[in-house]
């Protein structure tokens, strides 16, 4: 699933953050790993639909 490599991207950017003494480039780092971490709930939001439609189809082929 998309949902899960972003999100451990997000928490790779993460504590590459927290291990800089460079506080520009971690609040950018930060920043980063927020978008990332938008990007997986949006693709969770996305895998949830695909299950929901299948789910669907799978019932509906059982009730024919």
């Amino acid at each position: 699933m998309l949902s899960k490599e972003y999100l451990d991207t997000a928490r790779t950017i993460l504590r590459a953050a927290q291990s800089m003494t460079d506080q520009h480039v971690a609040s950018q780092l930060k920043t980063l790993a927020e978008d990332y971490e938008r990007l997986a709930e949006k693709a969770a939001r996305a895998d949830a639909k695909v299950l929901a439609r299948s789910a669907a189809s799978e019932s509906e082929d059982r009730v024919e």
